[in-house]
């Protein structure tokens, strides 16, 4: 892993938009999907992972509960891929991880949470074009015919009808990133994606290192984290527009009107 210590606000600029030049195309077109997270000790670990216990075991019984009392809720006759992605919009524990084609997005949840902000945030910078060497065949080629660099849903449900045939897709453990269908603003706005690997336990981080994909890690130092929040926040880069309605609303007045040192 390629960690690198932003030393600056310009400087975390630099790091984040590094690499975006295309020279085929002449315009900025950056590779890489972004995630944040307020603490640089965090791992990636799935919200699944973090239940904790035989949490494989469970991922067919979160999945089969939450169809099962949700179909008033959403279509349960569409493919997985559909209700996996409102589940995981929903917070139910899932194996896909949250990212964003938005690095100020990315900024945003590293350092949106208060309780955090004397503790080093982190960016993760993965670059989803290089991800492509580790699909199946099955998937390069579905990628290849479509022109594309991340998976749709579309793609997904005519390559695997469920969880354990994508699982079974290859010997090699891997993973893929996964754009999914714009079902709320909330999506839309945070300009979202996900990762998804081929087993409920597989960390990302070993999956990374295994199949040397080209990423790294971006410390943000708990020195300059509130001049980054602050500047966020007059870029309009907020939970009132990331997470459109009344609780993003209250979610960013909170934080924004909270004292710097609580007494």
């Amino acid at each position: 892993m390629n960690t690198i210590i932003a030393e600056s606000w310009a400087h975390l600029h630099e790091l984040l938009f590094a690499g975006s030049w295309n020279d085929e195309i002449a315009r900025y077109r950056s590779p890489f999907a972004f995630r944040g997270q307020p603490s640089e000790k965090f791992d990636l670990k799935t919200s699944l992972m973090r239940l904790g216990g035989q949490y494989q075991t469970l991922e067919k019984h979160l999945l089969r509960n939450f169809r099962k009392y949700g179909h008033d809720s959403f279509d349960t006759t569409d493919a997985i891929w559909h209700w996996l992605t409102i589940a995981q919009h929903h917070g139910l524990p899932t194996r896909m991880l949250d990212w964003t084609y938005s690095p100020l997005v990315a900024l945003h949840f590293a350092t949106a949470d208060i309780d955090y902000a004397e503790q080093d945030g982190i960016i993760w910078k993965v670059n989803y074009h290089d991800s492509y060497k580790q699909f199946p065949r099955k998937m390069r080629d579905c990628l290849d015919n479509e022109g594309g660099n991340v998976f749709t849903l579309e793609m997904l449900e005519s390559l695997v009808k469920d969880l354990e045939e994508f699982d079974l897709m290859s010997k090699e453990e891997f993973f893929i990133f996964y754009e999914p269908p714009s079902t709320d603003a909330r999506i839309v706005n945070q300009h979202a994606l996900f990762s998804v690997a081929s087993g409920a336990h597989l960390l990302l981080d070993d999956l990374l290192e295994k199949h040397q994909i080209d990423n790294m890690a971006i410390v943000i130092p708990r020195e300059i984290k509130w001049e980054v929040r602050d500047k966020l926040d007059q870029s309009n880069i907020t939970e009132r527009v990331l997470f459109p309605g009344l609780d993003g609303l209250s979610a960013w007045l909170k934080r924004h009107y909270s004292p710097r040192t609580p007494e």
